[in-house]
């Protein structure tokens, strides 16, 4: 069984949140869902557990940071292309969030970009052409 990563974020509003990353992509998985948690996959492998303040603090007893002002962690997720990159950001700005809050990146093989959703959380949207990286790569041994 390939090995599976949950990202826990504590979100203010579940339900806008749960909205947020349906927009972006994810799916709500009902059996790991209710009214304090939305689990949302985007892939068989990677899972955004959004869980309301008070269940957050089940789990830790560290005070929960305010992502809109503070960064503990940089989320990235994968995409087929250029297009799949500028798609997400773009549905993740009309659904509340912000577009671009860090520079984007521009190489010859890799393209990304960047959002964040209502609670501050930000991801990067990555596209890798890992055939000319690894040209790029064998260049620069050679």
């Amino acid at each position: 069984m390939p090995r599976m990563i949950f990202l826990n974020l504590p979100v203010t509003d579940l339900k806008r949140a749960t909205a947020f990353y349906e927009a972006v992509g994810a799916t709500r998985n009902p059996q790991f869902s209710d009214d304090t948690a939305s689990c949302m996959v985007f892939s068989e492998t990677i899972f955004a557990m959004l869980t309301t303040h008070d269940k957050f603090r089940q789990f830790t007893p560290k005070p929960i940071a305010d992502a809109r002002t503070s960064n503990q962690a940089l989320f990235c997720l994968s995409a087929d292309s250029r297009s799949e990159v500028d798609d997400m950001v773009a549905r993740a700005a009309a659904a509340g969030g912000v577009a671009d809050p860090s520079p984007k990146d521009e190489y010859s093989f890799m393209y990304g970009r960047s959002f964040e959703d209502p609670d501050g959380h930000m991801w990067g949207v990555n596209w890798m052409d890992l055939a000319a990286f690894a040209a790029q790569s064998d260049m620069a041994n050679a």
